[in-house]
Order: structure tokens, then sequence, then C-alpha cells
């Protein structure tokens, strides 16, 4: 028995001693009918607990282009991610268009998010849930479920910690505070605003041939009205004239004849963001085709049955009856975001501003990317005296060639309006931009304010596409894979403002490109270079660039396959 209470004593001592460890108690029989014990201590398993308890917590906000690219690409194994967001998926929003009619099927674009999220060999985690609320203070995320109230409990609200949190959250449509649109248009930016929008035009017809319905009426049911001239609107209206003349006709014969689209513009020309050659091409193809182009009219109203615009031309305001509208122009932000922006004092922007690094401005630890934030680049005069300080090291007040040799990469780095400037005045470098007449000539302060003056009107905004998203993500993703290299080896530009260096280098969009489906196998491309391509050759490497951006195997081999059932057997005009 004595023998026997001793190894209790030992094992009870190592409980004490050691509370936050597991252990692990083995009881066995000992000669004379005694009862010994063992703890066990389980060091591996405090090894990674104690990992665990080291990791740096990443919550990311939201699942789209921007979540998705740096889920994608974030490989260190030191942080803990915690995924948010009400869609347990990714949707490659550029083939939402296709999905309306048909020419694509919904899930073939979409990615369940768990899928990325396994592949990790990190601790990542994924909770299908919306986030209203975000705690600076506390370095919480306040989240309510979004699943049905049948399924029990109710809405169940949580909270999640993090160090880092990452806000891509995307945007929602914009209505410009029409009155109506909310309650009786479509939008295009969710794979459930496609699904709905085929449903609707299918109903259309379906409506329009019953034999009760008038001949007016039934011009109204088929008339389909496009509000906004961008890239999805156009490619919206290009899908859907296909759909009809190639697979609705044939279906209802008798109809064809009181189908029409109509695309609303504001503006002077559609497609505005391409090139004239594009812009030009496509409204002469809309005009081929049917589709009535209105340019100059801006939405006022949208009632259940009909749309009401102001003329810009004549200053009328002109009522359109509809069978159906799709609302596809502008971008807005989100109401958590708005009310994050009251938080830290951004109620002046429409979206989140960050740095040239992607750090919400005034919250080091809280970045943002994608259409929910834009990045506030710095102009060159509002620190030209600090760069001009920065190379005059001896403190003369006048500056050669040779003292900006340090600083130059440094300047053209940190503010990238500097290489827009020079390329569009055809200098060289940034040295051409600083000679006049005298080679060696000395330049002062209010020289270099007059040489640098025009410099940051090439400053612009980036724009709120799936590209740029996806790059924001791919290297946000990078820096937090070299976090731990670049904070004791920075790698950035030098500090203007400070000491030393930033650690990373600056976010710098790289475009690539962007394509215009025009309809009639024909798409239209503009490429870096000032390339432009139209016609049904560029259609093919539509088919293909996209092919290639898919997020996985899995959805290339289902969008292949839907555009080949589709030359095959046609769009499916089920209601389904």
């Amino acid at each position: 028995m004595h023998r026997g209470y001793s190894f209790f004593q030992r094992a009870s001592r190592a409980f004490n001693d050691y509370p936050h460890l597991p252990k692990l108690l083995v009881l066995f029989t000992v000669s004379g009918g005694g009862l010994g014990a063992v703890c066990h201590t389980a060091f591996a398993d405090a090894g990674q607990d104690a990992d665990i308890m080291k990791k740096k917590r990443v919550v990311v906000l939201g699942t789209g282009w921007a979540g998705t690219s740096f889920l994608k690409n974030l490989k260190d194994p030191s942080y803990s991610v915690q995924v948010v967001s009400p869609r347990n998926y990714f949707a490659f929003t550029p083939l939402l268009p296709s999905v309306t009619c048909g020419t694509v099927e919904a899930r073939s674009i979409v990615e369940p998010i768990r899928n990325i999220v396994k592949k990790k060999n990190f601790d990542a985690d994924f909770k299908e849930a919306e986030c209203y609320k975000i705690d600076t203070v506390n370095k919480k995320v306040h989240c309510k479920t979004i699943q049905p109230c049948h399924l029990g409990g109710g809405i169940e609200e949580f909270t999640v910690d993090y160090d880092y949190l990452v806000i891509a959250m995307g945007a929602q449509a914009n209505t410009f505070n029409t009155p109506g649109v909310v309650e009786n248009a479509h939008f295009l930016k969710e794979v459930e605003d496609a699904q709905r929008i085929r449903r609707t035009v299918i109903d259309c017809f379906e409506r329009a041939s019953l034999p009760s319905i008038s001949e007016d009426e039934r011009k109204r049911i088929l008339h389909f009205v496009v509000v906004g001239g961008g890239p999805a609107g156009v490619e919206f209206a290009a899908e859907l004239h296909d759909f009809v003349k190639e697979d609705l006709a044939k279906l209802y014969p008798a109809l064809k004849q009181y189908v029409r689209i109509t695309l609303l513009e504001a503006g002077d020309n559609i497609l505005n963001m391409f090139d004239k050659r594009i812009t030009a091409f496509a409204e002469e193809k809309f005009a081929r085709d049917g589709i009535q182009l209105k340019t100059g009219s801006m939405v006022v109203k949208v009632s259940d049955r009909e749309i009401s615009t102001k003329e810009r031309s004549t200053g009328q305001t002109v009522t359109i009856p509809y069978g159906m509208c799709v609302w596809a122009t502008g971008i807005g932000s989100r109401p958590v975001i708005l009310d994050f922006m009251k938080q830290i004092g951004q109620t002046k922007r429409r979206v989140l501003a960050t740095d040239e690094w992607l750090r919400v401005e005034g919250c080091n630890e809280i970045y943002a990317l994608g259409d929910c934030a834009t990045i506030n680049q710095r102009s060159v005069m509002e620190d030209i005296a600090i760069i001009f300080s920065k190379a005059d090291k001896n403190s003369s007040g006048t500056l050669r060639m040779d003292d900006f040799k340090e600083v130059i990469q440094d300047i053209c780095e940190r503010y990238p309006q500097v290489d827009l400037y020079l390329k569009k005045k055809h200098l060289k470098n940034f040295n051409a931009l600083l000679k006049n007449s005298e080679e060696d000539a000395e330049i002062n302060i209010e020289k270099f304010k007059t040489l640098l003056a025009e410099v940051d009107s090439q400053m612009k905004n980036l724009p709120a596409t799936a590209q740029v998203a996806a790059q924001q993500g791919s290297y946000l993703a990078d820096c937090f894979n070299r976090m731990k290299v670049c904070e004791g080896n920075p790698e950035g530009p030098l500090r203007f403002r400070g000491t030393g260096r930033h650690r990373f280098h600056p976010f710098r969009y790289r475009h690539l490109g962007q394509f215009a489906p025009l309809g009639g196998e024909q798409t239209a491309a503009q490429l870096p270079g000032d390339w432009v391509s139209i016609g049904h050759s560029t259609q093919w490497l539509w088919y293909s660039v996209y092919a290639s951006k898919l997020v996985s195997w899995r959805t290339r081999v289902l969008v292949v396959s839907d555009w080949i059932r589709r030359s095959t057997f046609g769009r499916d005009s089920s209601r389904i």
C-alpha cells in the first residue's frame, strides 16, 4: 500500500506542477495486490498546442477574388487562418453573363472554399457567416450565422479574434438612390442574381405565349432593358441576344417579332474604358443585331412596369415600358464597411482608403483589398521638400545630377505617377526630366518643384475589376509569407518621412488586358502595348484565357464541357 501510495503522490504532483500540459494516467496492479499509477505527460501534444498559441491569427473576410487569391497564395505555416464569408464558395464572376442565359451552368463557375482550405499546409478553417461589425479596439470581428431558421436556434452571433485582419468583402450594386431599383430591377453581382435573371427571361417568354395576353402587353413583357454600358451590361445584352436568336426563337417562333433589347447608358459611349476602336465596333455591331442603344439616358425611376429616363440631349423625361430590367452599373460599399469607415474617420470617402501596401489608413494590422478599398497614393508635391532634403545630404540647398543617384529608384518606386509622367512625356528616365540646358547645372527647391509640378496629374485610382483584386490578394499573401525575413531585412523603398526602408515593395498593378464579348462568337480584346483585336479569332483567345484563369481543374473541365454542350445541343431553356 505504501508503494502504491507513493505512485499516486508522484502522479498528483505532476498534475499540479504542470496543469497546462495534457496528461495520461495509467493504472495497473503490482505484486502484492497493490495499485500503481504512472502520469505520462504528452509533450508532443503540448508542443503542438504551444505552436498554435504562438501562431498569428489571420482573419479573412470574404471569398471573392481578393480573399481567395490571398488564401491560395499564403504558404507560411506560422499563421492560423480563419475565413468568414456568407458564401461558402468562390465564383468566377466574369462568366456570370454566360450563366444568365444557360451558356454556362452556375455550378460550373464555383469552387467550394473548403476545397481550397483543406489543401493548405497550415491551420485554416472556414465559417459560413456574415460579419456585421469590426471592433478595432479589442481586435474582434462580430459575425452572425446565415443558415435558415428552420434548422433550429435562429440567428446565432459569435466573435472571432484576430492579430491581422484582411478585409476582402467586395462591393454591392450601387443604385445611386434611384427610386424603385431595389424593388424592381435585377442585379448582376452574384451567382444567385444570374440564376434569377435566367428564370425571369423564361418567365417572360412563357407569359407572353399565353392566349389571354394582348398585343401591347406582349410587346412590353418581351422588352428587356439593360442599364449600364460597361463590360457587364454589354456582355449580358450580347448573351441575351444570342440566346433569343439561336435558341428561344426556335422554341417560341410566334414571339420572336416582339422581342426587343435596349441598352441604356448615361454617358456618350458604351465601353468607355476601352479603346475607341472597340467602342465604335461594339456600337456598330449592336446596331446590326437590332439591340437599341440609347446613350445620354439617365434612369431617374424604375416602377414595376416602366422605366423613366432623363434624356440629356432634350432634358425631357421619357417613359419606357419593360418586362425585365437588369441594373449593371456602379458599385457601392457594403453597410459593414460604411460603419467601419465611420469608426476610423473615413466618413468622406466612398470606399476604404489604404496605403500602397494595402494597409487601411490608421490601422496598421488591418488590410483591405478588392472592390471594397482603393489605394490612396501619396502625391509627390506633398512630399517635395522631404524628397529634396533626402537627396541634399550636405544641406547645401542645391542639388546636382549626381546627388539624385541614390534616391532616384526610391522616388520612382514610392511614387508610381513619376514613371507614368515620364512615359507620357517620352522621357527615358528621371535624369532626363531633371536635365536642363546645362548638364551640370544645380537645382534648387523651387526649380525642383517646377519640374515635378505636373507629375501628380498622372495619379489614377485602380479599376474595380477581378484582375486588380486577384493581384492584390497574391501580393498581400507574398508579403505575409516573407514577413519575418523582411522584418530584419527590409526590401522596400526609402522612407522619405522617416528613417530606414519600408519592409516590402509597394503594390503595383500590372494590367494584362481586357476582353469584351460582343455576341455572335465575336469578342474584342485590348492587350498591353495598345494591341487591339476584334473578331472570331479573338473569341478563341477569350475561351483559352478564361479557361486558364479558372480556379481549379474541376471548374475548367465543367466550363469547357458546357461550351461544347452549348455548341452541340444549344442552351437549356428549362425554368429551374
